[in-house]
């Protein structure tokens, strides 16, 4: 990719500070609704640091993502900027919904709406999720896909590098929704081709053998996740679990 096309899509995506201000939330409005980021209120351990549910006065149910200070040294930085420009911009039904960031005071916090079920991989078990359900549930993260796929805004593809039951979510409907957006490459919607990476990023047993092993990324990419993703749902369990301290394909 030169640098004219590397400077088109980043123009498309990356919405100044003027842009986003209005989403900035102060910091003790997040630690007030997070009673102080305490331990009872933390709901989970993301890839970047902890996420804690929190009552907002102005924005309701939230989730509090809060990057841990080694990564905002690091890639987290990064992903933390791109996860604000995508989600700030893009809207979509079955695309998680962000409330605001805090950047001040050596904190980098994302403020998601907080979807009451949790995350696709905690039900593939529930005896209770009906066929239906799974089904509508894979459908509503179809089109999700879709949208990043081919309806950005008319204009960009987005690739998300990091499909994975997960990173799927839940509300209190069982609408599906595709969240964690720090590691997406986006593209002109009307180009056809791909990114060569020389460390592809995603998550073992998703990620496409043919990116990992070439470091070539395309749409296709994103539809082997998916793929795998259909599995786990058909077959009610996770496609590739811990043993021995080591990773097998199950």
């Amino acid at each position: 990719m030169d640098f004219s096309f590397k400077h088109i899509v980043a123009s498309k995506i990356m919405p100044s500070i003027k842009d986003v201000k209005h989403l900035q939330i102060p910091l003790r409005e997040i630690s007030l609704a997070t009673n102080g980021f305490a331990k009872e209120n933390l709901i989970g351990e993301g890839g970047l640091g902890p996420v804690y549910k929190g009552i907002s006065k102005k924005h309701g149910s939230i989730a509090v993502k809060r990057l841990v200070y080694r990564q905002i040294l690091g890639q987290g930085d990064k992903e933390f900027k791109t996860e604000i420009a995508l989600l700030s911009k893009y809207k979509h039904e079955n695309i998680v919904s962000l409330r605001g960031f805090c950047d001040k005071d050596g904190e980098k916090i994302l403020v998601y709406r907080y979807e009451s079920n949790g995350s696709l991989n905690e039900h593939l078990n529930d005896e209770n999720l009906t066929w239906i359900q799974r089904l509508w549930i894979c459908l509503d993260a179809a089109r999700g896909l879709q949208y990043l796929h081919d309806n950005v805004g008319s204009q960009l593809g987005i690739f998300h590098r990091d499909v994975k039951s997960p990173n799927i979510l839940l509300d209190e409907d069982w609408k599906a929704k595709i969240s964690d957006f720090g590691l997406p490459r986006a593209r002109p919607a009307n180009m056809q081709g791909s990114f060569l990476f020389s460390y592809p990023c995603g998550t073992e047993g998703y990620i496409d053998p043919d990116y990992c092993n070439n470091g070539y990324l395309t749409q296709k990419s994103n539809v082997y996740s998916f793929g795998v993703v259909l599995w786990e749902v058909l077959c009610g369990r996770l496609a590739y679990v811990p043993s021995y301290n080591t990773m097998m394909t199950v």
